[in-house]
């Protein structure tokens, strides 16, 4: 039985698919809960559905109580056996406008997998900055212009807060590697309590790329290191994927029409120079160079 299968209306190329089937083979049957966002648009369109999983969708903001109150009903039913519970929310959802039912999860402790699809914008309704879009970033609400080259501040920090709230099984993930979205995914289930897992998905709209270049592109996210693959067990580093012949950010930045305004711009050469710097501190931290 497909778990998530044909069905979906993603565009050529777009991240979730990969991400959420990448999921799905390590958990295997679960309940899903899913917040407003690309995935509930392209998964559940009137008439059919690509799931093959119980399956609600949720406001934007609550999916993490939504997927709190599945778990609590299950325990309370005895039926626990019957799959783990598992969350899908955008990046908007997650660090922004759900980040307050995100933390009451993780602070009760349920036992439930939360999985951040991060596009890096909020995608489904026309590339609005988020809470996870990175500096330099042309959005509709961080325009690219005279005086700002694209949004200025950094990614919100969503591993730390997890962390900090004592998630049992924390990690980053990207579409690029789906085998280690598997893994990542499995492993997570051995922990009893809440889990979070980050995984970079590209959006090929937002990011302005074509469908041929997804998984390049993402591929060279993580060899810049500006989204370094790491993975922690109760609050211990634990893994990390390391990086052979680290490529400059430029190589990432390039080939997207969302930070092509950087090489002409003004100040872009110390947008450039920031990321640079993010990458840098990425790789120092996590030891990614071999």
């Amino acid at each position: 039985m497909k778990l998530f299968g044909s069905g979906h209306g993603a565009c050529p190329g777009c991240g979730l698919p990969i991400a959420v089937k990448s999921v799905l083979e390590g958990t295997g049957p679960c309940f899903v809960a899913n917040a407003t966002g690309c995935l509930e648009i392209i998964s559940s369109q009137y008439g059919k559905s690509a799931w093959g999983v119980p399956y609600i969708h949720s406001v934007f903001e609550n999916s993490a109580a939504v997927a709190a109150g599945i778990e609590a009903a299950l325990k309370a039913l005895g039926r626990k056996d019957e799959g783990p519970v598992v969350v899908f929310a955008g990046d908007g959802a997650t660090a922004d406008i759900g980040i307050g039912c995100l933390s009451g999860m993780f602070d009760r402790g349920h036992d439930v997998l939360y999985v951040c699809l991060d596009n890096e914008a909020y995608q489904n309704t026309g590339n609005q900055q988020s809470g996870l879009t990175p500096p330099g970033s042309n959005t509709t609400t961080t325009p690219a212009g005279k005086v700002l080259p694209g949004k200025v501040k950094p990614k919100k920090d969503m591993v730390s807060i997890a962390l900090a709230h004592k998630a049992r099984y924390v990690a980053t993930a990207s579409v690029a590697f789906p085998r280690d979205i598997t893994r990542k995914a499995k492993r997570a289930l051995e922990f009893e309590g809440p889990k979070y897992l980050q995984i970079h998905s590209v959006c090929v709209t937002g990011w302005g790329i074509a469908g041929k270049q997804a998984i390049p592109v993402a591929r060279l996210a993580v060899e810049t290191a500006l989204y370094p693959l790491v993975e922690y067990e109760d609050g211990q580093l634990v893994r990390v994927r390391k990086i052979k012949d680290r490529k400059p950010v430029e190589e990432y930045l390039k080939p997207q029409r969302r930070f092509r305004h950087l090489f002409k711009h003004p100040k872009g050469k110390e947008v450039i120079a920031e990321l640079q710097r993010i990458a840098d501190e990425n790789a120092k931290k996590y030891g990614l160079d071999e």
